[in-house]
Protein backbone atom coordinates (compact mmCIF):
# COMPACT_ATOMS: atom_id res chain seq x y z
CA UNK A 1 0.00 0.00 0.00
CA UNK A 2 1.63 3.66 -0.51
CA UNK A 3 0.08 6.63 0.75
CA UNK A 4 -2.10 7.45 -1.10
CA UNK A 5 -3.69 3.82 -0.70
CA UNK A 6 -3.42 4.57 3.32
CA UNK A 7 -5.08 7.73 3.25
CA UNK A 8 -8.05 6.47 0.93
CA UNK A 9 -8.88 4.11 3.44
CA UNK A 10 -9.23 6.79 5.89
CA UNK A 11 -11.14 9.11 4.10
CA UNK A 12 -13.70 6.06 3.06
CA UNK A 13 -14.66 4.98 6.35
CA UNK A 14 -15.07 9.16 7.60
CA UNK A 15 -11.80 8.50 10.03
CA UNK A 16 -10.07 11.42 8.96
CA UNK A 17 -12.07 13.66 10.61
CA UNK A 18 -11.71 17.96 10.44
CA UNK A 19 -12.79 20.58 13.66
CA UNK A 20 -11.07 20.88 16.75
CA UNK A 21 -9.85 17.97 18.68
CA UNK A 22 -8.02 17.53 21.95
CA UNK A 23 -5.45 14.78 21.68
CA UNK A 24 -4.60 12.27 24.15
CA UNK A 25 -0.73 13.85 24.31
CA UNK A 26 -3.22 17.27 25.20
CA UNK A 27 -2.17 19.02 22.09
CA UNK A 28 -5.24 20.66 19.98
CA UNK A 29 -5.83 19.78 16.19
CA UNK A 30 -7.96 20.85 13.70
CA UNK A 31 -7.65 16.99 12.28
CA UNK A 32 -8.06 13.59 14.06
CA UNK A 33 -7.49 10.25 13.35
CA UNK A 34 -9.93 8.05 14.21
CA UNK A 35 -8.31 4.87 13.87
CA UNK A 36 -10.81 2.70 15.37
CA UNK A 37 -13.21 3.54 12.88
CA UNK A 38 -10.99 2.70 9.65
CA UNK A 39 -10.18 -0.69 11.85
CA UNK A 40 -13.89 -1.55 12.34
CA UNK A 41 -13.76 -3.58 9.42
CA UNK A 42 -11.64 -6.33 10.14
CA UNK A 43 -10.65 -7.24 5.72
CA UNK A 44 -9.64 -3.26 6.05
CA UNK A 45 -7.41 -3.65 9.40
CA UNK A 46 -5.75 -7.36 8.43
CA UNK A 47 -5.04 -5.21 5.16
CA UNK A 48 -3.77 -2.52 7.14
CA UNK A 49 -1.55 -4.54 9.18
CA UNK A 50 -0.14 -6.84 6.54
CA UNK A 51 1.38 -3.45 5.20
CA UNK A 52 2.63 -2.68 8.22
CA UNK A 53 4.12 -5.74 9.22
CA UNK A 54 6.32 -5.59 5.88
CA UNK A 55 7.49 -2.10 7.01
CA UNK A 56 9.84 -4.23 9.82
CA UNK A 57 12.57 -5.20 8.73
CA UNK A 58 13.03 -9.01 8.62
CA UNK A 59 16.33 -9.22 11.22
CA UNK A 60 13.54 -7.36 14.15
CA UNK A 61 10.54 -9.37 12.53
CA UNK A 62 12.27 -12.46 13.10
CA UNK A 63 13.12 -11.65 16.56
CA UNK A 64 9.44 -11.23 17.60
CA UNK A 65 8.40 -13.38 20.45
CA UNK A 66 5.09 -11.37 21.24
CA UNK A 67 2.84 -8.34 20.40
CA UNK A 68 1.77 -5.75 22.94
CA UNK A 69 -0.46 -2.72 22.63
CA UNK A 70 -1.71 -0.37 24.63
CA UNK A 71 -5.63 0.01 25.43
CA UNK A 72 -7.76 1.69 24.07
CA UNK A 73 -6.57 2.66 20.88
CA UNK A 74 -3.74 0.02 19.95
CA UNK A 75 -6.29 -3.34 21.02
CA UNK A 76 -7.37 -4.12 17.19
CA UNK A 77 -3.91 -3.59 15.11
CA UNK A 78 -1.74 -5.31 17.90
CA UNK A 79 -4.67 -8.22 17.41
CA UNK A 80 -4.37 -7.36 13.83
CA UNK A 81 -0.46 -7.92 13.76
CA UNK A 82 -0.27 -10.76 15.85
CA UNK A 83 -2.39 -12.23 13.18
CA UNK A 84 -0.03 -10.88 10.68
CA UNK A 85 3.26 -12.36 12.53
CA UNK A 86 1.56 -15.36 13.90
CA UNK A 87 2.41 -14.05 17.61
CA UNK A 88 0.14 -13.76 20.43
CA UNK A 89 -1.03 -9.91 20.71
CA UNK A 90 -1.41 -9.14 24.26
CA UNK A 91 -2.57 -5.70 25.53
CA UNK A 92 -1.65 -3.22 28.38
CA UNK A 93 -4.46 -1.65 30.63
CA UNK A 94 -4.36 1.61 32.67
CA UNK A 95 -6.87 1.10 35.52
CA UNK A 96 -5.12 3.51 37.70
CA UNK A 97 -3.29 5.72 35.45
CA UNK A 98 0.01 3.26 35.07
CA UNK A 99 -0.05 0.39 32.29
CA UNK A 100 0.05 -3.00 32.99
CA UNK A 101 -1.10 -6.30 32.27
CA UNK A 102 -3.95 -8.02 33.56
CA UNK A 103 -6.62 -10.61 32.60
CA UNK A 104 -3.83 -13.07 32.76
CA UNK A 105 -1.32 -11.98 30.50
CA UNK A 106 2.44 -12.38 31.75
CA UNK A 107 5.79 -12.16 29.73
CA UNK A 108 8.14 -14.40 29.60
CA UNK A 109 11.44 -13.36 31.53
CA UNK A 110 13.59 -11.21 28.62
CA UNK A 111 10.70 -12.18 25.84
CA UNK A 112 11.25 -9.92 23.02
CA UNK A 113 8.18 -7.32 22.42
CA UNK A 114 6.80 -5.56 19.46
CA UNK A 115 4.46 -2.44 20.66
CA UNK A 116 1.90 -1.57 18.45
CA UNK A 117 0.39 1.55 18.68
CA UNK A 118 -2.50 3.20 16.22
CA UNK A 119 -1.57 7.14 16.36
CA UNK A 120 1.86 8.40 17.74
CA UNK A 121 1.91 12.10 18.22
CA UNK A 122 3.89 13.07 21.22
CA UNK A 123 5.25 9.33 21.69
CA UNK A 124 4.05 9.64 25.90
CA UNK A 125 1.82 6.65 25.71
CA UNK A 126 4.04 4.70 23.50
CA UNK A 127 7.35 5.40 26.16
CA UNK A 128 5.11 4.79 29.49
CA UNK A 129 3.76 1.24 27.90
CA UNK A 130 7.40 0.27 26.98
CA UNK A 131 8.36 0.94 30.49
CA UNK A 132 5.39 -1.41 31.34
CA UNK A 133 6.78 -4.31 29.48
CA UNK A 134 10.00 -3.72 31.08
CA UNK A 135 8.76 -3.66 34.39
CA UNK A 136 6.56 -6.93 33.29
CA UNK A 137 10.34 -8.29 32.58
CA UNK A 138 10.08 -8.22 28.62
CA UNK A 139 11.87 -5.83 26.19
CA UNK A 140 10.43 -3.84 23.15
CA UNK A 141 12.76 -4.06 20.57
CA UNK A 142 10.85 -2.19 18.09
CA UNK A 143 7.28 -0.06 17.77
CA UNK A 144 4.87 0.38 14.80
CA UNK A 145 2.21 2.80 14.43
CA UNK A 146 -0.49 2.68 11.68
CA UNK A 147 0.12 6.43 11.89
CA UNK A 148 3.20 8.91 12.89
CA UNK A 149 1.78 12.11 13.74
CA UNK A 150 5.37 13.36 15.21
CA UNK A 151 6.47 14.74 11.29
CA UNK A 152 9.34 12.09 12.03
CA UNK A 153 10.77 13.69 15.29
CA UNK A 154 9.27 10.84 17.89
CA UNK A 155 11.80 9.64 20.06
CA UNK A 156 10.75 6.48 21.53
CA UNK A 157 14.03 4.35 22.12
CA UNK A 158 13.45 2.00 20.02
CA UNK A 159 13.59 1.44 16.30
CA UNK A 160 10.04 3.01 15.09
CA UNK A 161 8.20 1.65 11.77
CA UNK A 162 4.84 3.56 11.11
CA UNK A 163 2.55 2.91 8.24
CA UNK A 164 2.40 6.17 7.69
CA UNK A 165 3.53 10.13 8.73
CA UNK A 166 1.15 12.73 8.76
CA UNK A 167 2.13 16.42 9.55
CA UNK A 168 -1.17 17.82 10.81
CA UNK A 169 -0.11 20.75 12.93
CA UNK A 170 -0.83 20.47 16.88
CA UNK A 171 -0.57 22.82 19.42
CA UNK A 172 -0.36 23.39 23.26
CA UNK A 173 -3.36 25.05 24.86
CA UNK A 174 -1.67 28.71 25.63
CA UNK A 175 -0.93 28.26 21.88
CA UNK A 176 -3.88 27.99 19.97
CA UNK A 177 -4.34 30.04 16.75
CA UNK A 178 -7.55 32.24 16.79
CA UNK A 179 -9.38 30.40 14.20
CA UNK A 180 -9.18 27.15 15.97
CA UNK A 181 -9.92 28.47 19.12
CA UNK A 182 -13.03 30.01 18.16
CA UNK A 183 -14.34 25.93 17.39
CA UNK A 184 -15.81 24.37 20.11
CA UNK A 185 -13.23 21.56 21.26
CA UNK A 186 -13.79 17.90 20.96
CA UNK A 187 -11.65 15.25 22.96
CA UNK A 188 -12.16 11.82 20.67
CA UNK A 189 -9.40 9.58 22.77
CA UNK A 190 -9.08 7.26 25.03
CA UNK A 191 -7.74 8.76 27.91
CA UNK A 192 -9.00 11.69 29.62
Amino acid sequence: MNEEDILSEFRGCDALLEGHFKLSSGRHSAHYLQCARVLMNPERAGNLSRALAQKIPREIRSAIDVVVSPAMGGIIIGHEMGRALDKDALFLERPEGEFHLRRGFALEKGAKVLMVEDVVTTGLSSREAIAAVEREGGEVIAEVALVDRSAGEVDLGVPFFPLIEISFPSYAEDELPPELAAIPVTKPGSRS
